[in-house]
């Protein structure tokens, strides 16, 4: 047996920009760091070798690996021609949550396979591999941040070229100052899930119209950029107020990242000590984060009546866990 475990990813600043509609034309860039909340992923040898498992939220136990009806699995499998194994998946959260829960899974599916084939996989390329599933195979309309978040791992600005390369810059800055951040930093579940996709498709619409909506993701490109600068310098009084006005730009990209009951949400938590937020992920539900100083969270926690999502910054990136002697002594 090979378990793997990827993390899922806080976005900070800048997402939107890595849609290939907008970096190939203007360049993008992401403020993001992995949590320790996982994606965990297993594979053995089936026991009846004839067929393939699956276990995710559905069972799935076919014949021919091209009847899977997982898109993911179905792509990846039939691409690396695996059969006869059974591969389960266990989420510390749900999807359609913003945490980039469908390409933590991408990336850990590509993982644990190359693993299970004796074969070495560099960070870059379990994103890369990811990306061209997701974005060029499958067709999804979304973004390359979430791949390499949760194949490196860490605290990162990812910039994305507009030649459609892109690296991956760890974010230096003292321990002592990862720990206010994170000392300042609250997790909130709204209880409502999404489609990122339906989200992200508006989006990419409105970039490649042209409208307001480009100039919006251009300012929020230079938003990351000072929020990187002021880690680096080890400042963070203004990090807050980055979000928020990242935030208040990345609200107008598409009608649905907001809603009602969010924006009351974003108002209440302003209201009583946060100094800046963001919905996380492609918009419509989900987490919602803030920066809120330590002596005022719980005044907020109470107001809010959301509930809290305790994290920790995870600097590890998709990594093995757990490989049995039996399979070593197999190959």
């Amino acid at each position: 047996m090979i378990i793997t475990k990827t993390p899922f990813r806080v976005s900070f600043c800048g997402g939107g920009s890595d849609i290939p509609d907008f970096y190939k034309e203007y360049g993008g860039c992401v403020l993001s760091t992995t949590i320790n909340r996982y994606m965990y992923l297993t594979i053995h040898p089936y026991f009846d070798e004839q067929k393939t498992a699956l276990k995710y939220s559905q069972n799935e136990i076919v014949e021919n690996i091209n009847d899977i009806k997982h898109s993911i699995f179905h792509c990846v499998l039939n691409e690396k021609k695996i059969s006869g194994v059974e591969i389960s998946s266990t989420a510390d959260v749900p999807s359609g949550t913003g945490l980039g829960s469908s390409s933590s899974f991408t990336v850990g599916l590509i993982h644990t396979l190359a693993c299970y084939q004796g074969k070495y996989y560099s960070k870059a390329k379990l994103a890369e591999d990811a990306c061209k599933v997701e974005i060029e195979k499958l067709g999804a309309p979304i973004g390359k941040q979430d791949q390499y978040a949760a194949a490196f791992g860490g605290l990162n600005f990812i910039t994305f070229h507009k030649d459609d390369t892109v690296s991956v810059e760890p974010v230096i800055t003292k321990g002592s100052t990862l720990k206010e951040l994170q000392d300042h930093l609250v997790m909130f579940y709204t209880g409502i899930t999404h489609d990122a996709n339906k989200i992200l498709a508006q989006q990419k619409q409105n970039i490649a119209a042209k409208t307001d909506k480009v100039k919006n993701l251009i300012s929020m490109c230079e938003l990351a950029k000072s929020m990187k600068e002021s880690l680096e310098n080890n400042e963070i009084k203004d990090f807050g107020n980055i979000m928020h006005e990242s935030w208040m730009k990345k609200r107008e990209l598409a009608g649905s990242i907001s809603n009602t009951r969010i924006d009351e949400l974003y108002e209440c938590a302003m209201e009583y000590g946060a100094t800046g937020g963001k919905l996380l992920g492609a918009g419509g539900g989900g987490f919602l984060l803030f920066y809120c100083p330590k002596e005022k969270q719980p005044l907020l926690r109470e107001k809010l009546r959301l509930k809290p999502f305790p994290f920790a910054f995870e600097h590890d990136g998709s990594s093995v866990v757990y490989i049995g002697d039996k399979y070593w002594e197999e190959i």
